[in-house]
């Protein structure tokens, strides 16, 4: 009798531990200067994790965005945002005067306004350089020299990107003139002499948010806090990446125009599908030198968070490739990703790599497949749960332990606004599957998540405090409006005592506190040490 293969062992298996965590961006952050930065009201957002039992922070990309104000459609897929830098940090060092912050004061504490803070940073960021140039302040964070020497590969082209964008008004890199639309043409270019501080300036701008984010995973460390990252699969055609390295990507170098761009085919919910308009890469000329400018990619990203969520894991497998020009996502072709290659190659560079595959919605076969061969935790969203038969894919009892369970997501509205709007269908399903009235339907949705096998479980801070429709992040398909939503100080204050308690509670009832982890890893310790001989 012959004795059946075994499967391959998964590429990464990392997840053994029940943990809870919190998805908030940093934008959301309350403070006085019309958005959330890494002040003392991160510090205080971080001692509540600690208290309530959290071990996790999970938050959207932290690259510098532009039109739209989308954080996955970034100007770099390296480069952090300045628009958080604490600025009033930089008044200790003597970069900056207090008295200059004063029009910041006045902006919005609900709601982030994303026009008035690119008129007013960007002046106050370059006058930081300029008294730093002169003298008339310290380098807080080490060396900028070293700074620069260090992230030479992605900073300048970045740098000199940012600059040219501001010098040309905002205009997207394939409209500029010939001599500076191509990146090899643009760096002997007159312009960059004559744009030499916008670049440092801009250059500058990234060691301050670098210096203050490592002071915040250091002090998020101390209290026993994972930070979880984010990246999308693609990068914005209008960034720094597309522009400087044009031969990754479909992209016709001569003129900057795209051959063909991202999307999602029709389907129930769009009749024209979903147009992203993202470059699509040359997956061959990746494959050739074993995907370094990934593994750069990679590499940046975990110098900033412990664990990276990857956005539309699906293009991986297979992904829609529209023709360009195009009005709809109608009219295109589903081609091969990278597939298991390209993983095998991050696992090689990354043997430790921590990485959540985000593969909501439709997937094909081959998607299904390459997420269980590599062995990454996946997602599920409560939301997209009920009204409709028991062998839906994200009712807690067909999830697996490898996972990562969401009531709802950043894309999503909040547990209350969502019941609100559900139709009776699925609210009677949420009432008869989780036994409730649907009075507290947010801490029902909390709880769920909490008792689920899924190993992750991560809530918003909207449905702990218990916000309707006005705490929604973002709404997928509307084009403005969207990444403003801020809570107050005082809101987070409310939490600490009772909720955290009760939060801490649900965190040991359902093994998801840092004690319960380190219990369960010596037990799978034990499990695997062969018996003593007799």
């Amino acid at each position: 009798m012959t004795t059946p293969a075994s499967a391959p062992a998964p590429l990464f298996d990392w997840l053994k531990t029940r943990a809870a965590g919190v998805l908030l961006h940093p934008v959301c952050l309350p403070g006085d200067f019309g958005i959330g930065t890494f002040d003392q009201n991160l510090d205080r957002f971080l001692e509540f994790l600690e208290a309530a039992g959290f071990t996790q922070w999970q938050l959207c990309p932290l690259g510098p965005t532009g039109y739209g104000d989308s954080p996955y459609q970034c100007f770099s897929a390296f480069a952090g945002n300045p628009y958080l830098i604490n600025l009033l940090e930089l008044t200790q060092h003597g970069l900056l005067r207090q008295d200059a912050l004063g029009p910041l004061v006045f902006l919005n504490a609900d709601r982030v306004d994303y026009g008035a803070l690119y008129r007013l940073i960007w002046p106050l960021l370059a006058r930081a350089y300029e008294n730093f140039r002169a003298g008339r302040g310290t380098a807080p964070y080490g060396s900028f020299e070293a700074f620069q020497q260090e992230n030479a590969a992605w900073l300048e082209p970045y740098a000199y990107f940012r600059a040219l964008k501001d010098h040309y008004e905002g205009r997207p890199w394939w409209d500029w003139p010939t001599e500076t639309r191509i990146y090899a043409r643009a760096r002997s270019s007159e312009l960059r002499r004559e744009l030499q501080q916008a670049v440092a300036t801009h250059a500058f701008s990234q060691y301050l948010f670098f210096g203050q984010w490592r002071r915040v995973r250091a002090t998020a460390a101390r209290r026993g806090l994972q930070i979880i990252g984010d990246i999308p699969v693609f990068v914005a055609m209008d960034s720094a990446d597309a522009w400087s390295a044009p031969h990754l990507f479909e992209i016709d170098e001569r003129t900057g125009r795209p051959l063909a761009v991202a999307g999602v085919p029709p389907d129930y919910f769009s009749k024209d599908g979903q147009l992203w308009g993202n470059p699509l890469y040359r997956w061959d000329v990746h494959a050739a030198d074993d995907f370094a400018w990934w593994h750069a990619r990679m590499r940046a990203a975990f110098e900033l968070y412990d664990v990276v969520r990857i956005d539309h894991f699906r293009g991986f497998a297979d992904y829609w490739r529209i023709p360009f020009p195009a009005a709809t996502a109608r009219k295109g072709q589903w081609r091969p990703g990278p597939g298991l290659a390209f993983f095998e190659s991050i696992r090689r560079a990354f043997p430790e790599a921590r990485i959540i595959a985000e593969d909501l919605g439709e997937l094909s076969p081959v998607a299904r497949r390459l997420r269980r061969d590599t062995g990454l935790p996946g997602m599920a969203v409560l939301q997209f749960a009920f009204g409709g038969k028991s062998n839906n894919w994200y009712l807690p009892h067909n999830l697996e332990a490898n996972a990562a369970i969401y009531p709802g997501t950043h894309d999503n509205d909040t547990s209350l606004g969502w019941y609100a709007t559900a139709n009776e269908k699925a609210r009677d399903h949420v009432r008869r599957y989780l036994r409730v009235s649907g009075a507290e339907i947010g801490w029902d949705f909390v709880r769920a998540s909490y008792s689920a096998v899924s190993r992750l479980a991560v809530v918003t801070l909207p449905d702990l405090l218990s916000l309707g429709t006005e705490g929604r992040f973002n709404t997928p398909g509307r084009p403005d409006g969207n990444w403003q939503w801020r809570y107050r100080a005082s809101q987070l204050d409310h939490l600490f005592g009772e909720t955290t308690q009760y939060l801490h509670e649900l965190a040991d009832l359902h093994g998801r506190l840092p004690e319960a982890a380190d219990s369960e890893a010596a037990i799978q310790h034990e499990d695997d040490t062969p018996d003593a001989p007799t």
